[in-house]
């Protein structure tokens, strides 16, 4: 990896622990101005104060986020884009460029690929001439990929995700974001068949915060580099809180119940 991606990597993740917790603020674009993305500065003020490593959002709302003051916080500009409005939500198009992203402060990228979708050949164009971008302008790329399609039964399946993840990584990703499979076991293999950090989306949706904290301990103790979730965080009833809590088990890998005692 060269100097440059580096430093910017350096940004998002902890230099300590090699791990990072990163928060999407994406929503706006899928699925509208849900609750905990309403006021973008409200909510970056608190994933701030709760210690998250970054944040990850459109280019059109970067500058609704940013605050001028107070403790910084990594920018990860994403580039992919479809509405659940749309007849096909799972195609995903460019909307900005790694230009753009580097115009505006951003020390990463990302992009959304869904692998066995109809449209699957243009995303994997888009992630291939993305990542070529990337790498002329020492700019790390996030591939979040997902297999969501047609011949796709359970898109948490271990063998499904490992697919995802080497895809990415085949494809020039730095850094991978899969959904978590569900057992410290399976997600370990696809930690071992992937050559860059590994962070998880999430998985089946967990009955509290407690299972939230123990899926996240669990995939630390996998391997996983830690977490790049969205609503299950800007959505909780005390964000700040949460995030560190979060922050004690990625990054001084405290247990779940110790975690929790900050939260009550």
């Amino acid at each position: 990896m060269n100097i440059g991606k580096s430093i910017r990597r350096e940004r998002i993740f902890n230099r300590d622990t090699g791990r990072a917790i990163i928060v999407p603020l994406d929503h706006g674009v899928s699925v509208g101005p849900i609750e905990g993305i309403v006021d973008m500065r409200l909510t970056v003020t608190q994933i701030v104060n709760g210690g998250a490593n970054a944040v990850l959002m459109h280019k059109g709302v970067v500058g609704c986020g940013h605050r001028g003051r107070g403790r910084d916080i990594g920018l990860i500009v994403h580039l992919s884009a479809s509405t659940s409005l749309s007849p096909t939500p799972n195609a995903k198009s460019l909307v900005c460029s790694v230009e753009e992203a580097l115009i505006l402060g951003a020390d990463a990228v990302s992009v959304h690929i869904n692998l066995g979708d109809e449209s699957e050949p243009a995303m994997l164009r888009d992630l291939g001439e993305t990542a070529k971008a990337a790498s002329a302008w020492g700019m790390p790329i996030l591939a979040m990929m997902y297999g969501r399609g047609p011949k796709v039964v359970n898109e948490f399946d271990p063998g499904i995700v490992a697919h995802c993840a080497r895809v990415g990584v085949e494809l020039g990703a730095d850094v991978i974001k899969v959904p978590y499979t569900g057992d410290i076991d399976s997600f370990a293999r696809v930690v071992e068949a992937t050559c860059v950090p590994v962070v998880i989306a999430g998985g089946p949706k967990t009955s509290s915060t407690k299972a939230f904290l123990e899926m996240v301990r669990d995939s630390i103790l996998a391997g996983g580099k830690g977490l790049s979730v969205g609503r299950n965080i800007f959505q909780h009833k005390n964000p700040t809180r949460l995030l560190h809590a979060l922050n004690m088990i990625v990054h001084e890998n405290a247990s779940v119940d110790d975690a929790l005692e900050g939260l009550e």
